[in-house]
């Protein structure tokens, strides 16, 4: 399979709370209470995964970054299991690669070049100070398709052929395919084109290190000011059997970003249970679970 841009070169992000209703499924809801929004379900904040190793310019620029963010956290084929923790969970979301223009040290624009289906897996845990403690804890802890789509235009709007994409998310355990996700429209997150990415820059440059939230920006100016960054949009909503149900050895986290005007819920369904995704149109990610 073909990837548009090596991850391993590019910082990685997430989105919390773009999908209303996620946070307080995944127990999180309350790590949040003191965060202000402009709107009620405007997402919460940026965290990251990922940010590769630069040539530091001082012994303050080589401090600014988690050594532990410092991993590669991506493994399209595995997810390893955290020694000491029980309760580990898809995150299925929809990635998207940006170019990043920079003016001095200020983000002034991202430009969309691919995106896929992602697995933002977490650990459900209690005591974690900042979001990013529960998104790396080492390699093959989190999932990009090796199969991206090439945006068709620079424009982030809804005439983009991410508009017909919609996101689905099963776990195969014991050979039975389960309903891990809600299967959601990309255009239905909270924060789309735009105005995702309005938020995005005021975040990438203004985010206070604060609550669960960390300063990004000084990350994003010691790692060099990057040209790409990698986002990870949104976790969708669970359905009842995925909210309750952790992620055990030897089970298969699937998570697909698929057009809705070639393929119905359940035709991407009766795929994840052959285990074909062949389409080039269609996004996939197939990760095993090892303890």
């Amino acid at each position: 399979m073909q990837n548009f841009y090596d991850t391993n070169d590019i910082p990685c992000f997430g989105v919390a709370g773009n999908f209303t209703g996620h946070l307080e499924q995944a127990g999180e809801a309350a790590d949040f209470k003191n965060v202000k929004t402009l709107e009620q379900n405007a997402p919460k904040a940026i965290f990251p995964t990922f940010l590769p190793k630069k040539e530091a310019n001082s012994a303050s620029d080589a401090s600014v970054i988690p050594e532990f963010l410092t991993i590669f956290p991506f493994d399209a084929k595995r997810i390893i299991f955290p020694k000491g923790e029980e309760k580990l969970q898809i995150e299925p979301e929809c990635a998207i690669i940006f170019d990043a223009t920079w003016q001095g040290d200020t983000l002034v624009s991202l430009t969309p070049v691919s995106f896929g289906a992602s697995n933002d897996c977490s650990i459900r845990k209690q005591g974690a100070k900042k979001i990013s403690e529960k998104k790396n804890w080492g390699a093959c802890t989190k999932g990009f398709s090796e199969n991206q789509i090439a945006f068709d235009s620079t424009d982030f709007t809804e005439k983009s052929n991410l508009n017909d994409y919609r996101i689905a998310s099963f776990l195969i355990r014991n050979g039975e395919v389960h309903d891990y996700g809600e299967n959601s429209a990309v255009r239905d997150y909270s924060y789309i084109y735009k105005k995702l990415t309005d938020w995005m820059l005021d975040k990438f440059n203004h985010q206070l290190n604060e609550g669960p939230a960390e300063d990004i920006h000084s990350y994003l100016v010691a790692a060099g000011r990057p040209p790409r960054i990698l986002v990870s949009i949104g976790a969708t909503r669970y359905t009842a059997w995925g909210e309750s149900n952790f992620l055990q050895n030897g089970d298969k986290a699937v998570v697909v970003v698929y057009p809705e005007s070639k393929y119905s819920p359940e035709q991407i369904k009766k795929m994840a249970e052959i285990g074909d995704f062949s389409d080039r149109s269609i996004s996939a990610l197939i990760q095993t679970v090892e303890m």
